[in-house]
């Protein structure tokens, strides 16, 4: 799933494109990603876009109509981007393609989804906060406003996980499985530490820990494009995606817990004292 630093990447990279692009085509192969209907997705048309932005792990298109086109790329949704925009008819149920848009200069863009479980969810708004989604974010740990205080107090008095706290879009914006397991491993930390019991130590590791492994992150998406940055993101990762190898901190074996759609990765020397967790369907801890 595409989080902040890779949304971020791909929103510089529409903005530098599509500022001052007047939309032309709006094609839906995907009926079920589109999430709404008033304002219909034909207002987009002959609209220019003025901004692109990303809203947590949400990207949106602003245009001089007072209509947004926003998305979400959910787990197995992707973007792809046309200097020339094919001119190929799109067969709905034939093809990944849920959307595409084309514009003013003869470049677009499609939004795709492979697999049959289908959470990819375009909008078209008139304002970013109408999506759900977006209305309920929490702050974005990359604001300069979000200082160690701020961290903090959303940790304080949570009973949870600090993994789960990390992923909470109502908690934190932008951070899903990949970068809280990097930030975990950054900062020395367990994924099954309550967040109310870490002490000011602990927070101070945190918080520097979220500040630059996703600066660095997004530092490292800047300026590629679509086609690359799935490459660099898995390129740039320290434990997640990397069970069985060496820790490139300790040399310790990176070791995972496996739920039911997803795992998580982190290192037993770095952030467990040594001790491997275990699935948590089992057990919390191997004695």
């Amino acid at each position: 799933m595409p989080e902040m630093p890779e949304v971020q990447g791909l929103v510089d990279f529409l903005d530098e494109r599509l500022r001052g692009r007047a939309i032309t085509k709006t094609t839906v192969a995907g009926i079920a990603a589109l999430k709404t209907y008033d304002p219909p997705i034909d207002a987009l048309r002959g609209a220019t876009v003025t901004a692109v932005r990303r809203y947590g792990k949400f990207a949106g298109l602003a245009t001089d109509a007072d209509v947004h086109l926003v998305f979400h790329l959910a787990k197995a949704g992707w973007l792809r981007w046309y200097e020339q925009l094919p001119q190929t008819v799109i067969r709905p149920g034939k093809s990944p393609i849920a959307l595409r848009v084309g514009f003013d200069d003869d470049a677009g863009l499609d939004l795709t989804e492979a697999g049959t479980k289908k959470s990819l969810a375009v909008y078209v708004v008139r304002s970013p906060t109408d999506v759900p989604g977006i209305a309920r974010l929490g702050p974005d740990p990359l604001d300069a406003d979000f200082t160690r205080e701020t961290l903090a107090a959303l940790l304080h008095g949570r009973r949870t996980q600090i993994k789960g706290v990390l992923r909470d879009q109502s908690i934190v914006a932008g951070i899903g499985n990949a970068y809280s397991d990097e930030i975990l491993h950054a900062a020395r930390m367990s994924p099954y530490a309550l967040a109310a019991s870490l002490g000011d130590d602990e927070v101070d590791r945190l918080y520097a820990a979220t500040r630059e492994t996703l600066a660095e992150a997004v530092a490292a998406a800047s300026g590629k494009p679509p086609a690359d940055l799935k490459d660099a993101k898995r390129r740039g990762m320290a434990v997640h995606g990397r069970r069985g190898q060496p820790c490139a901190v300790c040399g310790d074996e990176v070791r995972s817990v496996f739920f039911a759609d997803n795992s998580l990765e982190y290192c037993p020397t770095c952030q467990t004292g040594g001790k491997i967790l275990a699935d948590r369907r089992l057990s919390r801890l191997l004695k």
